[in-house]
C-alpha cells in the first residue's frame, strides 16, 4: 500500500502531546497516548520523534510561543516612553487571564527541564528570549532580574490558586528597575 502524503502529520502529534500533557500531565504522555490522541499510527509518533524528550522539546517549543505573543501583541515594550513595570505588569496579567490549561502546560513542560536535560535549552530560551527584550529597556542584570521576578510571580498564581494582582505586580516590578 501505497504511503499517504500527510504534511501536517508532524504538527498534529505535537498538538496532540500538548493536550495530553494538558488533560493527564506529563505522566500521561507516552508514544502510545499521543497517536491515539492525534488519531495517528504509533509508529507514526517515534517516526517523528525518536523519544519522548524529542517530543516534549517540540511540545515546550511551540507551548513558549504563548508568553512571546502576548508579549508581541501589547507591544508595549517597543514604547521607549512607557513606564515599564506598568508593561509588564499587564502583559502578565493578559497572559494569566487567557487559557489557563494553556498557561499551566507551559510552566508544567518548563519546570519537567529540571528531570530532563533535553528540555534545558528549550526553557531556557523563555528567559534568555526576554531578558534579551527587556535588556533594550533597562541593564542585562536588572532584565534577567525581572525575568527571574515575572517567573515567580507567575509560579505564585498557579501554585496556590490566587488571582493575580496586577497592583502588586506592578509595584514589585518597579521596585527592581532602577
Amino acid at each position: 500500500m501505497p504511503r499517504r502524503y500527510d504534511p501536517d502529520r508532524r504538527q498534529r502529534i505535537i498538538d496532540a502531546a500538548i493536550r495530553v500533557v494538558g488533560e493527564k500531565g506529563l505522566a500521561g504522555l507516552s508514544h502510545r497516548t499521543v497517536a491515539a490522541e492525534a488519531d495517528v499510527p504509533l509508529g507514526s509518533t517515534t517516526y517523528h520523534f525518536k523519544t519522548l524528550d524529542e517530543l516534549m522539546v517540540a511540545a515546550l517549543r511551540q507551548a513558549n510561543e504563548g508568553f512571546a505573543k502576548a508579549v508581541a501583541a501589547d507591544g508595549g515594550l517597543d514604547d521607549s516612553s512607557a513606564d515599564l513595570a506598568t508593561v509588564l505588569a499587564r502583559i502578565l496579567g493578559d497572559w494569566l487571564s487567557g487559557d489557563r490549561t494553556a498557561v499551566e502546560l507551559e510552566y508544567e513542560l518548563y519546570l519537567a527541564a529540571l528531570r530532563r536535560p533535553a528540555l534545558r535549552p528549550v526553557a531556557a530560551e523563555w528567559a534568555d528570549d526576554l531578558a534579551e527584550c527587556l535588556a533594550r529597556r533597562t541593564d542585562p542584570v536588572t532584565a534577567r532580574a525581572l525575568v527571574a521576578l515575572m517567573d515567580g510571580i507567575c509560579l505564585q498564581v498557579l501554585l496556590t490558586g490566587t488571582p493575580y494582582d496586577e497592583g502588586y505586580a506592578r509595584e514589585a516590578l518597579g521596585r527592581v528597575i532602577p
